[in-house]
């Protein structure tokens, strides 16, 4: 069965927008002065690397948490490369996984990434169409407590 969500933005001033999600949530969105804006809030551009590095950084750290990783801290790092001509797609995109915690297991990172990549991240999937993506991990062990 198709899934469907459901978004607006609405015209604030100048090229700021408020976006608005189905679910109730509000954003600002903008662009910097070069482009008429005041840099109120991110640029959709911005926002399509956030999308997907929360998108895979959720599928990972559930897979984690089901293989029963002591997990303290997680951050994913996103970088993209946009064409120089317009639409100017992403054309490449980094991707780096640091998961922290105590005594995690490298093989079990490694298959959440790429369950991640292969299975559950749509929005990784639909940005793998105009850029080639690279993905990296790093496992820093926590201190003792």
């Amino acid at each position: 069965m198709a899934r469907e969500l459901d978004a607006s933005v609405t015209l604030r001033e100048g090229m700021a927008f408020t976006a608005s999600s189905g679910s109730g949530h509000e954003i600002t969105i903008d662009s910097g002065a070069a482009d008429g804006g005041q840099n109120q809030g991110a640029t959709p551009m911005e926002l399509l690397l956030m999308g997907t590095a929360g998108c895979t950084a959720m599928d990972v750290i559930s897979i984690l948490r089901k293989k029963r990783q002591d997990v303290t801290a997680y951050q994913v790092r996103i970088h993209g490369t946009r064409a120089p001509t317009h639409p100017m797609v992403f054309t490449e995109i980094t991707i780096e996984h640091i998961v922290t915690g105590h005594q995690i297991d490298e093989r079990a990172v490694l298959r959440a990434i790429e369950l991640s990549v292969t299975k559950y991240c749509g929005a990784e999937a639909m940005m793998s169409k105009t850029a080639t993506i690279t993905v990296t991990h790093r496992i820093v062990e926590a201190p003792q407590s």
